[in-house]
């Protein structure tokens, strides 16, 4: 099947599954407790086959789709990924899976005036979006680059810090891209990952804990509810 099919169809299938469950809802209120019934079926079984096909073949949100990255973010805002990261003036930070810059912007905005913010993304359009949106709000500290997140184009011991939003169950193997973020990060850089539950690629807290471990990491903290969670790390080696 080809990749751009096989984006949509998983793309209709999570919008079916969203469907569903909202017509299940709406029909709960009004009585219809069968239909409801029927519904909230035909929505378990859409989004069990979008959470197997996802985890076998994991693929990045097609840029068709980014709209969604603007809904409010609630636990995975830009405000509380600051409180977590606490970027200072001057470091150099990087964002794996940037989108349209829902995150990027202000986090480049609080790097000023000499700090750097490195953007990866496999799709060339997320990262043109992002940079026509950061030439509007004048910030020129904003370095993009195209690339693989499981094979970093950066320096060893480069970044003070990292961060993936709802981005590393797209990643076809998240522990290489877990080893190459242990690599780019500074001996006491720190690591935060943002998962929501309702994306088909969801990684729960437990198995990110597994495969941070097999990269080098060390689980420091976590914030937020189980299905809309951060967790932050460090490098092991970094730690007493």
């Amino acid at each position: 099947m080809r990749p751009k099919v096989c984006v949509i169809l998983r793309a209709c299938v999570f919008f079916s599954a969203l469907a569903a469950w909202v017509v299940a809802v709406v029909l709960v209120f009004r009585g219809e407790l069968l239909w409801a019934a029927f519904y909230a079926a035909v929505a378990l079984c859409a989004d069990t086959t979008g959470r197997v096909w996802s985890h076998k073949s994991p693929v990045p949100m097609p840029y068709f789709m980014r709209w969604a990255l603007l809904v409010p973010r609630g636990p995975h805002s830009p405000k509380h990924l600051n409180q977590i990261l606490q970027p200072r003036r001057g470091e150099r930070i990087l964002e794996i899976g940037p989108g349209v810059g829902v995150h990027a912007l202000p986090m480049a905005t609080l790097l000023l005036p000499n700090g750097v913010l490195d953007v990866l993304d496999v799709q060339r359009e997320m990262l043109v979006d992002l940079a026509r949106r950061a030439a509007r709000k004048g910030l020129a500290n904003i370095v993009p680059a195209q690339g693989d997140a499981q094979k970093l184009p950066y320096a060893d011991r480069a970044f003070d810090g990292a961060y993936l939003i709802g981005v590393l169950g797209e990643i076809p193997n998240a522990v290489a891209a877990l080893r190459e973020l242990r690599r780019v990060l500074k001996p006491h850089g720190r690591l935060v990952i943002s998962e929501l539950f309702i994306d088909p690629d969801f990684i729960s807290v437990r198995a990110l804990r597994e495969k941070a471990r097999g990269a080098d990491f060390i689980f420091e903290r976590g914030s937020g509810p189980r299905w809309a969670y951060s967790a932050t790390f460090r490098p092991a080696s970094a730690l007493p």
